[in-house]
């Protein structure tokens, strides 16, 4: 009898010692682990949710696909369980998320808060559907999208032609299509190695990206439209969470998640990028690299190889089943609003 009461008494005490351990999150992304979006976004995310679980919940960040796979493929790992967390662009997988997808179409966007504001707001409305067995945590899109390249200034339309541009998703490829470049679909972790030996000739990005690749140090000319103009392209990320291992956590921490995510979380992140552009962009300028402003009487050309890609891609959604004008009216919107 001592013997049994003794066993039961270990095996209680076991348990009560197992669900005091922390539940650990395997949180993975693409970028170093000296890039803003660890440094700035995930690991004060992390923090917080770790204080305000009194440590129950703790992340275990995985940066640069340490735990496997390509770029492309996270938010499938993500889904599959592979990492309890991943940061990404669902744009990597073409086509396979279109709600969220107007976020990037061409002139659309004026600032990141604003822009990750609305990306929250058509998530909500549109774009549930596309992600099985995700628990969104966040949507926003980075700070303005710049061209850069080696071979000669960009001011018109026509400085394009017979470039070879990297661009991060299947409607920039579009884009710097109609602009008359050839595009070169990669993840921005291959851009560096491809303008280096010459793969490519530029590449559209933010200037958050740049110094963290070192990209500056590889590039010549800078191409900028300005505001108060919307963006010639941004590029919709998510932080999503595995939604089986949401469901699994217990009340008190899935409550930490849940005030700790959403449109304030994906505002908050919007106004990182927009506060990193300065800084970012002054690497380029130290070296003396060469910068030009698209004016206003040039921009016209490439708002409309803009509205060329937004026209396609309403028809394309709506024939899939979306509401592509009422998205993209939507969007607008949403904005301007927020931008005001």
């Amino acid at each position: 009898m001592k013997k049994t009461l003794t066993a039961i008494a270990l095996a209680a005490a076991s348990l009560s010692a197992s669900a005091q351990d922390p539940v650990i999150l395997k949180v993975a992304h693409f970028w170093p682990p000296t890039a803003l979006s660890q440094q700035k976004v995930l690991e004060p995310w992390c923090a917080k949710i770790a204080q305000e679980s009194n440590n129950q919940m703790q992340c275990q960040i995985y940066p640069a696909m340490q735990l496997g796979g390509t770029p492309p493929q996270l938010i499938q790992q993500a889904m599959d369980g592979v990492a309890d967390i991943v940061w990404t662009l669902p744009g990597y997988t073409a086509g396979r998320f279109p709600a969220v997808e107007v976020l990037e179409l061409p002139f659309l966007n004026t600032s990141a808060e604003a822009g990750s504001r609305a990306a929250w707001d058509i998530y909500q409305k549109y774009g549930q559907k596309d992600f099985p067995g995700i628990k969104a945590l966040a949507f926003h899109v980075h700070d303005r999208g710049q061209i850069h390249n080696n071979k000669r200034p960009i001011t018109q339309v026509a400085d394009f032609k017979g470039l070879k541009m990297r661009a991060p998703t299947r409607l920039t490829n579009k884009l710097l299509a109609a602009l008359g470049a050839t595009p070169v679909a990669m993840p921005m972790p291959q851009t560096p190695d491809a303008v280096s030996k010459g793969v490519v000739d530029g590449y559209l990005l933010p200037w958050e990206v740049l110094p963290t690749m070192k990209l500056h140090e590889m590039t010549k000319y800078h191409s900028e439209i300005s505001s108060p103009a919307p963006a010639l392209y941004t590029a919709v990320f998510t932080i999503a969470m595995n939604q089986a291992k949401y469901d699994s956590l217990p009340p008190n921490l899935k409550k930490v998640i849940d005030d700790n995510s959403g449109a304030e979380f994906s505002r908050s992140i919007g106004k990182v990028w927009d506060e990193s552009a300065a800084s970012s962009r002054q690497p380029a300028v130290d070296r003396g690299n060469q910068f030009n402003t698209i004016d206003a009487a040039n921009l016209a050309g490439f708002e409309k190889a803009g509205a060329k890609v937004t026209e396609g891609w309403i028809k394309e959604v709506t024939a899939k089943g979306y509401p592509g004008q009422a998205m993209v009216d939507d969007a607008r919107r949403l904005a301007k609003e927020y931008a005001k």
